[in-house]
């Protein structure tokens, strides 16, 4: 199948696509094998265009359009497909909102995220860590545990503690109502937002039941901390510095700006770095020999104590394991834009109004820019490599305005979690279960992932 190479330039050209006959099949992909859908763009060329009945998709699949549609041009490009579906789920928030909204937004939750507050948090987070060690000491010798359950238990815990100053052991059931979010986000973009919400299907109806129980959990939190003196907006954490800038709201319009806020931080902060973590462990697990320099690594840094942020400098091949998982199973495999104007993406037109897909997934396996792609390779991250490999080509985080705001927070959970976790315990998938990928708003593992305990040889 030939490829149409991002060095091909024409202005105005229209990109390539597969024939209308394979239209059922591409339907069919989009609602049941989303990755698979991606796969055959990227196979096609690196620039495609993909008619979908009412909707046309534009999918680019090299780094020198993807700094262009994310950053360069950014302001042309709002949130798209999938995104703009989720609001009915999500609501409004940080994760969909564009324009001055999500500026306002991103100005407010920003300094929760400053380089010394990452330095405080990295106690909790080891505190966290060795909960979890705990718990999954606890299983040692027994039946598989699922370990992403475990590890979403862990991220709400640092989410609490770090960014809300709220202990959520009591909400843990919200990750289950997450998922039920993610479910009807992802059915509003393969219906393209025509169901009504009221309809009975099962689906629905469990989504309505999980979007009521997270507005009562929120509604907890708000309640706890402006019940405390000052009415819980003069601390410097995120829940403080959502109440403060909702005051000025109109009753009902700041408490929804507050829920929408809210739900979504609770969502992105927890569920990208369980899915992470998964992933890791996971990959660690298919290749031992990884698992024991990561164990070396850890024992040779950390000795018998929990890490300290000065550590995340030392842990360097735990980090590039790190590095590696995100590239194979990006936490954010899509990044969905809808054009505001016309446009030229490298020498493709792109029309206004048109859905345009970023795909880190299958970006971060393109042969033009990593060896052996679907290798797991944490050297091809490690001192003095990648050195020629464009900026663009890796994405885990995103990138320009919209890059990711927690990210140093989140890799430095994962990397100290992992350096943990593989210092005391080997964790093992039960012989025949399969790990498979579905694609959500993260990357998620397909209905958790059981593992065998032991103790670390």
């Amino acid at each position: 199948m030939t490829r149409h190479g991002a060095g091909r330039r024409g202005a105005g050209r229209t990109p390539p696509g597969p024939p209308r006959r394979a239209l059922p099949g591409l339907l069919k992909k989009l609602a049941t094998d989303r990755l698979a859908l991606m796969r055959d763009a990227a196979e096609l060329g690196d620039a495609v265009r993909v008619a979908m009945g009412p909707k046309t998709l534009y999918v680019f699949n090299h780094p020198e359009h993807a700094k262009h549609v994310l950053a360069d041009n950014s302001a042309n490009y709002h949130k798209g497909i999938g995104l703009v579906e989720a609001r009915r789920a999500l609501g409004d928030g940080l994760l969909t909102s564009d324009g001055e909204r999500w500026r306002a937004q991103r100005r407010t939750i920003q300094p929760v995220f400053q380089h010394k507050r990452i330095v405080e948090q990295a106690g909790v987070v080891a505190e966290e860590a060795a909960k979890l060690v705990a718990r999954l000491r606890a299983h040692e010798g027994g039946g598989p545990v699922d370990v992403v359950r475990e590890l979403t238990g862990l991220t709400l815990g640092v989410l609490g503690h770090t960014l809300l100053d709220a202990d959520l052991t009591a909400h843990a059931s919200v990750a289950h109502d997450f998922e039920a979010v993610q479910d009807q986000a992802m059915f509003e973009m393969v219906s393209q937002g025509l169901v009504p919400m009221w309809v009975p299907l099962p689906h629905q109806l469990r989504f309505r039941h999980a979007r009521r129980r997270l507005r009562e959990v929120v509604d907890r939190l708000v309640a706890e901390r402006t019940g405390r003196p000052g009415g819980g907006a003069d601390g410097d954490d995120a829940l403080s510095r959502l109440i403060a800038s909702t005051r000025s709201d109109a009753a009902g319009a700041g408490r929804q700006r507050l829920h929408d806020e809210l739900v979504t931080l609770l969502l992105a902060g927890h569920e990208t770095t369980a899915s992470t973590l998964g992933w890791t462990f996971h990959l660690l697990d298919r290749h031992p020999e990884a698992r024991d320099r990561v164990r070396e690594e850890a024992v040779a840094v950390l000795g018998d104590r929990g890490p300290r942020f000065e550590d995340l400098q030392r842990l360097t091949y735990t980090t590039t394991v790190v590095q590696e998982a995100m590239r194979l199973y990006p936490p954010v495999w899509i990044l969905p834009r809808r054009a505001q104007g016309a446009d030229d993406v490298g020498g493709w037109a792109v029309p206004p109004g048109s859905d345009v897909l970023i795909c880190p997934y299958t970006l971060h396996r393109h042969p033009a820019f990593w060896d052996a792609p679907e290798r797991f390779d944490p050297d091809r991250f490690g001192p003095g490599s990648g050195g020629d490999r464009p900026r663009y080509a890796y994405l885990p985080f995103g990138a320009g305005p919209r890059f990711c705001v927690g990210s140093n927070l989140g890799m430095m959970e994962a990397v100290f979690v992992t350096a943990a976790v593989v210092r005391e315990l080997t964790l093992s998938t039960p012989p025949g279960h399969r790990v498979i990928p579905e694609p959500m708003l993260s990357l998620r593992v397909r209905g958790g992932l059981p593992m065998t305990v032991r103790a670390a040889a």
